[in-house]
């Protein structure tokens, strides 16, 4: 498949037709994928509509090789992990999808991303090699074409020096970061901001307490002096993002959708406003599997919107903190 459809995708209609022949192509050249369908007795002929589709749990991608079609990656997207502990790869033969991917959606919801300069607080991510994060970031950071766009480590006063000026002139800004980077940001350098979208990827990484998100966003909002706080949702398994322009609740671009499983039984759902495991179909992830049961635990609301309220586990994702229920 060469996935140019996915991306023209403007109805239900059209996101299941999509969806259904993503899973049959997967379903032929994908081994672990075919092996898992398998078990619940799914095959490219019996699998009719998108929700008799079996969801690969995400914990694969610890243990296998999830690849449909040949293996010649041109990158190798990791998650971060403890010490010892196993983390997941994500094999990618096309750059080009997830490129297309991250450059549409974000223009899908915030406008050209030449508008912007894209400044990016993310320590934790730098510090390692093989992160999606960063590889969007940059690509943001490149496609900008603004000069003072780019990347700060640790230098919270240059940071706020550029934030300071930047936003006085009127300017668009992206400050993306790391949640245990922004709160540090706030403690040590409190701003009053009026043209800077603030927007966390969640996660302290083990260097702070785990917030609720309120807990979270009102103290960025009160730090940096502006009315809501952004999120973005995604993760190594992905090659696409969900937005939240605010409160926590999520928007999926129209080659994504989010499906709430029952806690009981994975092939079963729940309805909206019902919690249940988030269940993420991304059709960018053709060369990979893009039906991915995660451990996230949510609840979907009937506008296609979605929210993330906490973790079965401590798995690693972008876009939540560990919430209580």
């Amino acid at each position: 498949m060469n996935g140019n459809e996915i991306f023209k995708i403007n109805s239900q209609r059209e996101f299941d037709v999509q969806a259904l022949k993503v899973y049959r192509h997967q379903y032929r050249h994908n081994a672990v994928y075919k092996e898992f369908c398998s078990y619940f007795r799914k095959t490219e002929k019996n699998v009719t509509q998108v929700s008799e589709i079996p969801f690969l749990p995400i914990s694969f991608f610890k243990s296998k090789e999830i690849i449909s079609g040949a293996k010649n990656p041109v990158a190798i997207f990791t998650s971060s992990g403890t010490t010892g502990s196993e983390t997941s790869k994500h094999f990618v033969n096309r750059i080009a999808l997830y490129e297309q991917s991250f450059r549409e959606a974000f223009e899908h919801f915030y406008g050209k991303i030449e508008d912007y300069c894209v400044l990016a607080l993310l320590p934790s991510y730098l510090e390692r090699e093989g992160s999606s994060l960063i590889y969007m970031v940059d690509d943001m950071i490149k496609q900008s074409k603004h000069v003072d766009s780019g990347f700060y480590l640790n230098d919270l006063d240059s940071l706020r020096k550029k934030l300071t000026q930047l936003d006085g002139t009127g300017q668009k800004i992206l400050l993306i970061g790391v949640s245990f980077a922004l709160l540090d940001m706030v403690e040590t350098h409190p701003l009053q901001l009026k043209n800077t979208i603030i927007m966390e990827t969640g996660g302290m990484k083990g260097r702070r307490k785990e917030l609720i998100r309120e807990e979270l966003h009102d103290i960025l909002k009160a730090g940096f002096s502006v009315p809501v706080i952004h999120s973005e949702y995604g993760m190594t398994e992905l090659l696409s993002q969900g937005y939240s322009k605010g409160n926590g609740i999520f928007e999926t671009p129209p080659w994504m959708k989010i499906l709430i499983r029952d806690t009981e039984d994975p092939l079963a759902y729940q309805d909206h406003k019902k919690t249940g495991g988030i269940n993420v179909i991304d059709l960018a992830n053709i060369d990979s599997c893009s039906f991915i049961a995660t451990q996230d635990l949510g609840k979907t609301y009937a506008n296609n919107t979605f929210e993330v309220l906490g973790r079965f586990d401590h798995s690693d994702v972008r876009g939540c903190n560990l919430m209580v229920l």
